[in-house]
């Protein structure tokens, strides 16, 4: 399949990412009208419509501000610096636990969207006043991150591997770390990291091919 390129083709046959772009079984088209009438909204504010990483992105002044997108259960609306929103509706959700700065609204309802309209604004006008005060999330440091033990003595036993992880972006070195953590015994620990180090020698992220 093609990549999507415009917001017309995504909200047609998807983002393209996955085998099911382009047939009815795409994400999709579980809320078709429930992504119309969210787009009629965004485009009525004072964001830009783009695409990018094959899904409908909303900028402000060139700075990504908000992205529309398909999940199994629900259509979401998702901030790039969600968690400097005031959120006084408590409507905002971390889309995982590790999220640091992103915060999401889900849908799953053509009529909720329209009930919430004067409130999907207002987040948004408030996003927008964000990049304009040029305000920055304050992201948690790699030091503050917790090493496996399983990976600490991959370390010590190689002193190339040290210095490829060292040389890593800080970005990179979370990702894996996250990655190892998250498995809850050593031994899928010590796994996920065998499977890691040839990516690792070669300077590249756990999501990097």
């Amino acid at each position: 399949m093609a990549k999507t390129t415009t917001v017309d083709q995504y909200l047609e046959v998807g983002c393209g990412r996955c085998p099911l772009g382009g047939t009815s079984d795409c994400k999709v088209h579980n809320w078709d009208e429930e992504l119309a009438v969210l787009r009629a909204i965004l485009l009525e504010t004072e964001l830009t419509e783009e695409v990018k990483w094959r899904v409908p992105t909303y900028t402000y002044d060139g700075k990504n501000v908000s992205i529309m997108s398909a999940l199994k259960d629900a259509c979401t609306l998702s901030f790039f610096k969600g968690v400097l929103l005031k959120d006084p509706e408590n409507i905002l959700e971390k889309p995982g636990p590790n999220t640091q700065s992103d915060r999401i609204i889900r849908f799953t309802d053509v009529q909720q969207i329209k009930d919430m309209e004067d409130t999907i604004k207002a987040y948004i006008k408030e996003a927008i006043e964000v990049e304009k005060a040029g305000l920055e999330v304050e992201y948690k440091d790699v030091s503050q991150y917790d090493i496996p033990d399983e990976f600490l003595e991959a370390l010590e036993d190689s002193r190339e591997l040290q210095e490829a992880f060292e040389s890593l972006t800080p970005g990179r070195q979370k990702g894996y770390l996250l990655h190892f953590s998250g498995a809850k015994q050593s031994k899928t620990r010590k796994s996920r990291i065998e499977k890691c180090i040839p990516k690792i020698l070669d300077g590249k992220g756990f999501h990097d091919r």
